[in-house]
């Protein structure tokens, strides 16, 4: 009666409450459709990994890659078995690749260094085979496919007192199972982005997802907006932990006595992680430049592509898997046909190409060149990767978007010293002024 209104003859109408439970009703319908949606999604999802998981042994058959992915599922369980040690404190911290390894390991030593116990799991076998025996980690396994029941068995075998997920692969088995077992859970140099679905309207079952994390620690303030706008409160911007790793590699020894001797006093150019596009704006620029040298540490190893690639270059060249019988001083490119020396490689480097950014397989590392204090030169495809927009702003990394533009760049680097360290200092610096996240995620959770 409080919603009715006075009419002319004295009744009171209710159209104004009929508005409101209209309205009300209309609220319901929605968040009815809405869980209801969610609910068919993840069975979807679920049916999705089951079938993905039936047919992946099939297609293992004909790709290695594949065939490395499922093989080496079938070991994790027993390797749980035998590998965790009872009554230990563990943090289960998940990978998807090399890449995301590289980027959580500054936390992983700093857990380490409180006494934790590292179970680090890998989705990709370019990741999990690169690193399955570093020491950095108590134990290394592939993370088992996101069913229902994997996620049970496996949260309930290593009982982790804490869990990270880094940067992203949101996997919503495991993530419910963690909160379920009351598992704090954190996604580290996390980044969203508009077209995620987490930000679309049919996006409801990945929202749920996120509402298992205990703490968001996000790489940009755009990230942190993004996840307001959901109702997450739960967020802290604590930059990138790459910045604190890539630091972490001027303190090393890179010394390569093979590079040294290749290298001698030559200036020396080197192309990490590129790809045939790549390939096909450098190639031409190495065949008639002079009097420097070439490393070549491309993203696929294999003979088929190595060889190809030797193809194309019309100067001396060398692969590592050969450097014990050839004279390396003599030679004008070496290609480093094996995996786990790019960073290493870097410190030799006068000017380095990072690849990938010619297509469409993402930009690999510019940071891992850039901290060295050098000139950095990618592709045209960097949009998606934050450190590399902000690099090209600055000037201390070159996007170019084909053969030409590459070789005029390219022949102004190399033939202008001046140029080079004006150019590799905007890199040092913004590389330093960037560290941190570590120790702000370890003090976040600290608290």
């Amino acid at each position: 009666r409080f919603y009715s209104l006075p009419r002319a003859d004295g009744a009171r109408s209710s159209g104004l409450g009929f508005y409101f439970v209209s309205l009300r009703l209309k609220k319901l319908y929605s968040f009815i459709v809405v869980k209801l949606l969610s609910f068919v999604i993840l069975k979807l999802y679920t049916f999705i990994i089951y079938l993905v998981k039936g047919l992946l042994p099939l297609v293992g058959c004909f790709n290695k890659k594949i065939r490395l992915f499922v093989n080496g599922r079938k070991e994790v369980w027993d390797k749980l078995a035998s590998g965790l040690v009872p009554n230990e404190r563990y943090v289960w911290v998940h990978t998807a690749s090399l890449g995301e390894f590289e980027q959580g390991l500054p936390v992983i030593k700093a857990l380490r260094g409180q006494g934790y116990r590292i179970l680090v799991t890998f989705f990709s076998p370019s990741g999990y085979e690169v690193r399955k025996n570093s020491q950095d980690a108590d134990l290394i396994v592939y993370l088992p496919i996101d069913t229902p029941a994997n996620a049970k068995r496996f949260v309930e075998t290593v009982r982790p007192v804490m869990a990270i997920f880094v940067k992203y692969e949101f996997w919503l088995h495991y993530l419910h199972t963690l909160k379920g077992a009351s598992v704090p859970t954190y996604l580290l140099s996390g980044i969203f982005r508009p077209e995620q679905a987490f930000f679309k309207w049919y996006g409801g079952v990945m929202r749920d997802g996120l509402r298992c994390f205990t703490h968001f620690f996000v790489q940009n303030e755009a990230s942190a907006v993004l996840l307001s706008g959901l109702g997450f409160k739960n967020v802290m911007v604590s930059g990138d932990t790459r910045f604190d790793r890539v630091y972490e590699i001027l303190q090393r020894d890179n010394r390569l006595d093979f590079v040294v001797h290749f290298k001698g006093d030559r200036l020396c150019v080197v192309f990490g992680s590129s790809w045939a596009l790549d390939e096909a704006i450098y190639a031409n620029f190495i065949n008639q430049c002079e009097n420097v040298k070439f490393i070549i540490a491309p993203h696929n190893i294999h003979a088929d592509e190595i060889g190809a690639l030797r193809d194309k270059l019309n100067k001396k060249v060398v692969l590592y898997s050969e450097k014990d019988n050839a004279d390396l001083a003599t030679a004008e490119v070496l290609i480093v046909d094996t995996v786990g020396l790019l960073t290493k490689i870097y410190s030799y480097a006068d000017v380095a190409y990072v690849g990938g950014g010619m297509g469409t397989q993402g930009l690999h590392n510019v940071l891992e060149p850039a901290v060295f204090g050098i000139p950095v030169v990618i592709g045209k495809n960097y949009e998606k990767f934050n450190e590399a927009r902000e690099l090209v702003g600055l000037g201390g990394v070159i996007s170019v978007a084909s053969a030409e533009a590459f070789e005029k760049v390219m022949g102004e680097l190399v033939t202008n010293a001046e140029k080079r360290k004006i150019i590799g200092a905007i890199n040092r610096k913004y590389i330093g002024q960037k560290k941190g996240a570590t120790a702000a995620f370890m003090a976040a959770v600290a608290r």
